[in-house]
């Protein structure tokens, strides 16, 4: 395998692999915001009020995103890897 078809891939698996993680991160960061304003507003500082709503939050998302997730995957995978392993390269 050439060197420029190496990192070619690898440069691509990661941009699949932020594609994915963006909707849970997102949500993650706004619910960590919607939280954290809540607490300076109220001046509630109860540890489990910022963990609980976010864990809830990035399993909604989490579950919404699994086709898109799957489909991205799999595309790369069909795509990419697989040609790979069949010795024909991209």
């Amino acid at each position: 395998m050439e060197e420029a078809v190496f990192y070619d891939t690898m440069r691509h698996g990661l941009w699949v692999s932020v594609i994915i993680s963006v909707p849970i991160l997102s949500m993650a960061l706004i619910a960590g915001l919607a939280v954290g304003l809540f607490q300076a507003l109220t001046s509630v500082q109860e540890m489990t009020l910022t963990f609980v709503p976010k864990l809830l939050a990035i399993v909604l998302v989490f579950w919404g995103s699994m086709g898109f997730m799957t489909q991205t995957l799999t595309g790369y995978f069909q795509a990419d890897i697989l040609p790979q392993i069949a010795g024909g390269g991209p």
